[in-house]
Order: C-alpha cells, then structure tokens, then sequence
C-alpha cells in the first residue's frame, strides 16, 4: 500500500464506475500498470466489492431504525440462530455485536413506522431477546460508504511483490 495505492482507492470509493484509463490518468500512470495495482489490490483483499449504491428514496426506504437488542443467553447456539434470523430480513442492513450495555445494534431501513412495526412483529416470534429497544434516525447529517485511507500503513504489501509502477 503506497500513495497511489491509496489514491486509487480514493477514486473507486468516489466512483466505481471510473474506468482504468481514467483513474491512471488521476493518478499519473499509465493504463497497464494502473490495471495491475487496481488487480492487486482486489487480489490482496483491500477491494472487496464493487456495487452501486441505490436512491433509498426511489425505493421507499427512507426510514433508518436503530434497534439495540439485548439477550440474557450469550451461547454460541442462540448467536448463530439469531444471525440466521436476521440474514433472512432484507430490512437490516448492518448488525453489530456490541461491548457495553447493548448486546446487539442493528440498523433497520423501511418505509414508514406500519413497515417497522412488521419487522418488529416478525422478528421478536422467531428469536428470544430480553430488550429490543428501537430509536428512528429524524434526519441524516452524514453518510459515506467510503472508508478514510489515513490509517493505512504504506509498504504494507508493496514491500513483499514486485514493485508496479
């Protein structure tokens, strides 16, 4: 990882769309050497998808939901039954295991409150929680998909390939 890497990394976050000669040419590369590092750096596990992200008001989710869950079980068995369950709902999109007070974050997108209240219903029948707490996002002041690359140690697997120019 070195300061084009990152730079590279910068743009596809922006853009996934940018093609090869458009990011070599941000980065001041030519095309070949461009497509290798952006090759090495998915092989290498730093891209790990490219996707396009959705209007959310297009599609009528416009609804974020926080729902902290607490459990008194803490075994592996209900973990895996309770991740099972949330997988199958298209509504979470993001489930954290969580130090502290709250056992279980997870961010919920719907329509409205009818839609959540749904999930809600539908989730408490088929896992046990002792807590489920809900919290509705009023407005979002920030949302990024891309992650800073400022903590990114340079060298990191440069310095074990070949260098690519």
């Amino acid at each position: 990882m070195d300061a084009i890497d990152k730079q590279i990394l910068a743009l596809l976050q922006d853009d996934a769309t940018l093609s090869t000669a458009d990011i070599a040419e941000k980065v001041g590369l030519s095309t070949t050497p461009c497509w290798r590092r952006i090759q090495l750096l998915e092989q290498n596990g730093y891209i790990t998808a490219r996707v396009a992200l959705v209007d959310r008001t297009r599609i009528n989710v416009p609804l974020d939901v926080f729902v902290a869950v607490r459990t008194s079980e803490h075994s592996a068995e209900w973990l895996d039954q309770f991740a099972k369950v949330v997988r199958e709902f298209p509504q979470v999109v993001e489930l954290y295991r969580m130090s502290g007070e709250v056992d279980y974050l997870m961010r919920v997108v719907v329509p409205d409150m009818a839609a959540y209240d749904a999930f809600y219903q539908k989730l408490i029948s088929e896992v046990r929680m002792s807590d489920v707490s809900s919290s509705f996002a009023m407005e979002r002041l920030k949302y990024t998909t891309a992650l800073p690359l400022d903590y990114a140690a340079e060298g990191e697997e440069r310095g074990r390939r070949r260098r690519v120019s």
